[in-house]
């Protein structure tokens, strides 16, 4: 089905299994789910430009210009700089072809996944905070209901490469605040993550992991079991679709939300260059409290903690009852001693320049997340895979090329094994 004949029955038909009560929704509504759907396949996480696009337009309006060739002065329409516009259509357009968003359903279907949007009656609030920068949908695996239940949320991170110290930290926090009441939100990954999920559940408690990829595609794969069980007791939630591989970048915007569900964060074990710290970050960003676990100073896995208690004025948590209190419980009650539950949060400023400008060591990250180091890919395909402009890619793979750090062929581009990561991070 092409976006210019968003026809509501296909639409409708696509949708059903996906999104709940569909067929209670007018025709309007439904276009209005599927094109916000197809958006989420065609763009990365965290595009600004096109939440903003989308916000002014409307998900079916935006999709069918965007199929028409953007015709001049819809992005002055959508209240949206012109050249911020031109860039973000060079990235999306090289995507609009593929069958993404049905291969993408499918799959959801057989994962009995379902996907959620902006309105929907289970859509969490808190990661509305992150603005423009805040996801066009959310596709979950388990009970979407505790997305948007008036409970606290604490999200526990750290390092992958964790040592005994920092796991029984996180077992510990975990199980002591899953058993009063607290959702415990972290990343799925191994070491910390892995602990604090596990600990969650060992306590009866309520768990949400936040993958990069597509929430039918569990990673790591050794951790696929927990997940399993995550999706029956608790929420798995990814921004990506279906059927998405995780990449460097995707775990880096996976982070912020992250942050995002949760009312506080607090790193438990991360060394000095730690992705943890980038959660850290976006959860400073957003105005929630934020809290690091001391470890030895002559341990290498602590140094990002140490850090964040020396520079970012993050909180010292040595015990639960110290992440209560960053939570702002009274004791071991559900609810702050305030009264009522946890559910105001710090408005998050709207800074373009985070998701339009991205850094150079972001771009470089998204062109070799997109190469092969077998395959010769061409600078469309690159484009495509990474979901850039083909011309600013053509500038980082200049860059690359010029740090010996890929190679270039008549037949295209392709990553010389030195240049790939050993492991996809946090």
């Amino acid at each position: 089905m092409s976006a210019p004949d968003l026809d509501p029955r296909s639409a409708r038909e696509a949708l059903r299994g996906i999104v709940g009560e569909v067929e209670a929704m007018s025709d309007d509504e439904v276009t209005d789910r599927y094109a916000r759907l197809v958006w989420s396949t065609l763009v990365e996480p965290g595009d600004s430009v096109a939440h903003r696009f989308v916000a002014a337009l409307g998900p079916a309006a935006a999709l069918r210009e965007l199929h028409a060739g953007m015709k001049a002065g819809v992005f002055a329409r959508a209240g949206i700089d012109a050249s911020d516009g031109d860039r973000g259509a060079r990235r999306w357009l090289p995507r609009r072809k593929d069958d993404a968003t049905r291969t993408a359903l499918d799959a959801a279907r057989r994962a009995g996944c379902i996907a959620l949007c902006p309105g929907d009656e289970h859509w969490p609030a808190r990661v509305d905070d992150l603005g423009a920068h805040a996801p066009l949908a959310l596709w979950v695996r388990g009970d979407p209901a505790l997305l948007s239940a008036p409970v606290p949320a604490l999200a526990l991170v750290g390092a992958r490469a964790a040592t005994g110290y920092g796991e029984a930290v996180a077992v510990e926090f975990a199980a002591s605040l899953a058993a009063t009441g607290v959702s415990i939100v972290s990343g799925a990954a191994y070491g910390i993550d892995g602990a604090a999920h596990r600990a969650a559940l060992a306590a009866g408690g309520t768990t949400f992991a936040l993958l990069a990829g597509g929430v039918d595609r569990p990673y790591p794969v050794g951790h696929s079991e927990l997940i399993s069980r995550i999706v029956s007791a608790g929420v798995v939630v990814s921004e990506a679709p279906c059927g998405t591989a995780p990449t460097k970048w995707r775990f880096l915007q996976r982070n912020r939300l992250i942050a995002a569900l949760s009312d506080a964060t607090v790193v438990v074990e991360a060394g000095w260059r730690s992705g943890s710290l980038n959660t850290a970050a976006h959860a400073a960003s957003l105005g929630r409290p934020l809290g690091a676990v001391p470890g030895p100073i002559t341990s290498a896995a602590s140094t990002g903690c140490h850090r964040l208690l020396r520079e970012f004025d993050a909180r010292c948590i040595t015990s639960a009852d110290d992440a209560r209190e960053l939570l702002a419980l009274h004791g071991d009650a559900l609810w702050p001693a305030s009264g009522g539950p946890l559910g105001t949060h710090s408005p998050h400023t709207d800074d373009r320049s985070r998701d339009d400008d991205r850094s150079r060591t972001d771009d470089r990250s998204r062109v070799l997340d997109a190469l092969s180091t077998r395959t010769w890919r061409t600078g469309a395909d690159v484009a495509r895979h990474a979901g850039m402009a083909e011309q600013d890619v053509e500038g980082v793979l200049g860059l690359l090329l010029l740090d010996g750090a890929v190679k270039s062929s008549p037949s295209g581009w392709r990553m010389l094994p030195r240049a790939a990561s050993p492991g996809i991070g946090r």
